[in-house]
């Protein structure tokens, strides 16, 4: 969520986000003053005169080739649900290409600042009071909205919610759906389901958004900060498994994007992957697996860390996004449902907040302050190059926010960054959020939040990005109409990493549902689709794959600690083995601190061959030159072994001799044919 969603200067305001603490130590009220001052939302539409940029006047013109309008019979009959991926590409129940072209329907995550009395608008976002359901149903009917969210061109929508909404008992006043009345007596969550309904009924695609913890308005320190900001993990999770079964029936309900904009809180930082509580790369794939045990049909979506440190020159800040997921991407139990999201404004940077004066605003540069090589260049490196296929972190990557203020606005560097920034999103085929869809106008046709693609105003008269006046047009009609990849898209190969740093990694669904096969160790086990291809020798990362994967016959899996299978020769000398039975294939294993404890082996369909060869990488990698994820470390600053893409892992060796502790040394690589 943009934090100034009402335009005045976007720059006097921002949101902050986190990764890792440096403020142990710092004295509270420098941490605090230097995010407080940034994380005050505005509430008034225009910009202020005197703005630090310079301006142009506004045309007053509209774009010729508005994005064709489908029916929702169009809409719903030109994809079936479930989604799922495939590479780079989200796809259809046919395996066809669906881009997400959406806009966020913002609202039920509440609109409240925080400060003064919740009940007077005058203290609620752009004066936009939205009684914790999505805005514009007091003042519009909701298939009037379904017409004019058709008519703008997208085929979903991201709906945010917060986790109070599922907890919420009380009835939403009248007024609060007058123009809807058959919504009355409801509860929030019950007006969230209508809507749903409605949305689904019309064929959009929803996306489920867990953006806020309670009904204040994000951004900034303001108790949202991480997943765990204001409550458990676990009540988070719990959460979310209770609106995957609410939703379970549903196939055009398709996803759930887990957390909003994670960042840092007064104290600390998320981080990826310490293991400890505000590890947002564990708490992620934990909820991830929990929502796809409960529904395996929806996609998982994941933000990366929106922001961290102290936004002050003298110590360390960013928006790291999605650079993490280079050296540590998720696996999920189920391969082709994970889609890693990223937000953009013009006014932030890739270490700026947007401030625009005082504590917690900063001298680096903004996104609007590239051209349009560095501009696509920065896209790319916090986000875009997970698109790149073949890699243990290839997956679809949403923009599940961008923005700017349209009408009214005459910030000449905010509309060049508009146009450069979706000229990005064209020519790499991105899938694309805007914020907000919609709005409220005042009595003259004044958006409060010209940022808004739609407003109404309290007689539900609508004024769109279409109509005169709005600059946005041209820009937003070239991005909903781009010429995008469609059809069916080929089956894609995975490579996917297993993480038992701190603890047990069990992504497989045959193994979650029987008791701890290696009891006193950490675990690892690949997604039932796939097979153990590498290990590192120090951190315990594994990585898995699917390529060529031969079936799995119907037998129990088996568990080996010792060396009784090695019946075909020693292929580590003076080495202690662990090896799986002949014909089976090794789809998991555990350690005990560094040392290798056991294989789990699972018996192939059909006979594999007993001649290999042995993979060494007790003094360096040995990874194949071709294929198998290359160009991607998947255990970076450690040796690893990795078999061929057309071989399977068979053994592990290990020495106890010359303080080696049993680390893995080398790999039994047979062939699959």
């Amino acid at each position: 969520m943009r934090t100034v969603r009402s335009a005045r200067s976007a720059r006097s305001v921002t949101s902050v986000r986190s990764i890792r603490s440096v403020t142990r130590g710092i004295p509270a009220l420098l941490a605090a003053a230097a995010l407080l001052a940034v994380a005050v939302p505005g509430a008034v539409a225009a910009p202020e005169s005197g703005a630090a940029h310079d301006t142009v006047a506004a045309p007053d013109t509209v774009a010729a080739s508005a994005p064709a309008a489908l029916t929702g019979d169009e809409l719903a009959a030109s994809w079936t649900g479930p989604l799922s991926t495939r590479g780079r590409y989200i796809v259809d129940a046919d395996g066809d290409r669906f881009k997400l072209k959406s806009g966020n329907w913002a609202g039920a995550q509440g609109t409240y600042v925080g400060s003064g009395d919740v009940n007077d608008v005058a203290n609620h976002q752009a004066h936009q009071k939205s009684n914790n359901i999505p805005l514009g149903l007091d003042r519009t009917p909701i298939g009037r909205l379904m017409a004019d969210f058709h008519s703008l061109g997208v085929n979903s929508i991201r709906l945010p919610f917060a986790n109070a909404l599922v907890h919420d008992k009380t009835v939403v006043p009248d007024t609060a759906v007058a123009a809807n009345p058959q919504l009355k007596g409801k509860t929030p969550l019950e007006v969230f389901d209508a809507v749903i309904a409605t949305l689904t009924a019309d064929g959009f695609a929803v996306i489920l958004n867990n953006h806020t913890t309670s009904y204040r308005f994000c951004c900034g320190l303001d108790g949202n900060e991480r997943w765990n900001s204001g409550q458990s993990t676990q009540q988070w999770i719990d959460d979310w498994v209770f609106m995957a079964k609410r939703y379970q029936n549903n196939k055009r309900v398709v996803g759930a994007d887990l957390r909003n904009e994670v960042r840092r809180d007064t104290w600390d930082d998320a981080n990826w992957g310490r293991g400890d509580e505000h590890d947002e790369y564990t708490a992620f794939e934990q909820a991830g697996n929990k929502i796809l045990q409960v529904d395996p049909d929806l996609l998982i979506i994941m933000e990366g860390i929106n922001w961290q440190g102290i936004p002050a020159a003298p110590f360390p800040h960013q928006r790291p996004d999605l650079k993490p997921v280079h050296a540590l991407s998720h696996t999920l139990i189920d391969s082709n449902k994970l889609v890693y999201a990223v937000h953009f404004y013009g006014y932030t940077g890739p270490a700026n907040t947007g401030a625009g004066s005082g504590p917690g605003a900063t001298d680096d540069p903004r996104y609007e302050d590239f051209t349009p090589d560095q501009l696509a260049q920065v896209v790319n490196d916090e986000g875009l190059f997970v698109t790149e296929e073949g890699k243990h972190f290839t997956a679809p990557v949403w923009v599940s926010e961008f923005g700017a203020a349209g009408r009214g606005s005459t910030d000449a560097k905010e509309r060049a960054w508009f146009k450069n920034f979706t000229d990005i999103l064209v020519k790499n085929d991105t899938d694309f959020a805007q914020w907000p869809l919609v709005g409220w106008s005042d009595g003259k046709g004044t958006p409060n939040d010209n940022w808004a693609l739609i407003s109404y105003d309290a007689s539900g008269k609508k004024l769109g990005v279409e109509d005169d006046g709005d600059w946005r047009a041209a820009d937003w009609n070239k991005l909903v109409n781009a010429p995008a990849k469609s059809g069916r898209i080929a089956p894609v190969n995975h490579w996917n990493i297993v993480d038992i740093d701190h603890g047990d990694w069990n992504l497989s669904r045959t193994m979650l549902a029987k008791a701890d096969w290696s009891p006193g160790n950490s675990k690892g086990n690949c997604p039932d689709t796939e097979r153990l291809i590498g290990l590192s020798r120090s951190y315990g990362r594994g990585l898995c794959t699917d390529v060529a994967e031969p079936l799995k016959a119907a037998g129990a899996w088996e568990m080996v600690d010792d060396e009784h299978y090695v019946k075909q020769g020693d292929w580590a000398s003076g080495y202690n083995k662990l090896q799986c039975p002949v014909s089976s294939f090794a789809v998991g294993y555990s350690m005990n601190g560094p040392a290798m404890a056991s294989l789990l082996c699972a018996p192939s369909a059909t006979p594999l061959p007993t001649t290999g060869r042995s993979v060494w990488f007790d003094k360096g990698d040995n990874r194949p030159a071709t294929g198998g994820a290359k160009g991607s470390d998947w255990a970076e600053n450690d040796y690893k072994g990795q078999c061929a893409d057309n071989e399977y892992v068979a053994g592990v060796a290990m020495t106890w001799k010359s303080l080696q502790l049993g680390r893995p040394d080398a790999l039994l690589c047979r062939p699959l044919t």
